[in-house]
């Protein structure tokens, strides 16, 4: 392949064959080098000019594919729905997007890693907390959302997929069971009941997936 002189489409093209190869291979098994072939005449020095590890593949990827099918961008201008609808929606959404929910456990077994972990939180922090603050924002003008606490929600909103990982807090189904109650309680204390029956319901059908990966 011929070298690109935009280093964001030659990019693009890493994901891209990351995407596939961590689809239909796995993360463990997928190797620099079996991306180097994908890409057909790329050379491992390229991958690494713009990733330092396959690690930093993945976490570039998590991003991309987030982004690429924003379900934040699918409802912001929706005025049939309010601030809290908007956010049940988004993770309907979220759970509905099978790919990026494959690859998402792909890297379960490396979140013990510490730089990896590190990685997932800072990505939170950076994209996903001021897209719920705008949502909770919304639904607290709209009279749909009652708290006090819009930053502080939407900082820790995030952080929960991290804690409901059993890869990285170990449980079993019975405790993933009292998770799911206590988040539900806890959220519409604070004024933000967005974890209604549908949203834990669906939750629980990704524990067993979760629990194998």
């Amino acid at each position: 392949m011929a070298r690109n002189k935009y280093p964001e489409v030659t990019v693009e093209k890493i994901l891209e064959a990351a995407q596939k190869l961590f689809l239909e291979k796995g993360y463990d098994q997928t190797t620099i080098q079996d991306i180097v072939d994908e890409l057909g005449g790329l050379t491992k020095g390229a991958i690494y000019h713009h990733f330092k590890s396959k690690e930093d593949i993945m976490d570039a990827l998590g991003d991309k594919m987030f982004l690429d099918h924003n379900p934040f961008d699918e409802v912001r201008n929706r005025s049939d729905l309010n601030g809290l609808q908007k956010m049940k929606m988004v993770m309907i959404q979220n759970q509905l997007d099978q790919e990026r929910q494959e690859i998402s456990k792909q890297a379960l077994p490396i979140l013990k890693n510490p730089r990896i972990l590190a990685g997932i939180i800072d990505s939170n922090r950076r994209i996903l907390s001021p897209l719920w603050l705008e949502l909770i924002e919304e639904g607290r003008r709209d009279g749909s959302i009652q708290t006090e606490y819009a930053k502080e929600l939407s900082e820790l909103l995030p952080l929960l997929s991290v804690w409901m990982m059993p890869a990285v807090f170990p449980a079993d189904e019975a405790q993933m069971q009292r998770k799911l109650i206590f988040i539900k309680e806890m959220f519409a204390a604070m004024g933000l009941p967005v974890f209604d029956d549908d949203i834990v319901n669906l939750v629980k059908r990704v524990f067993p997936e979760m629990e194998q990966a």
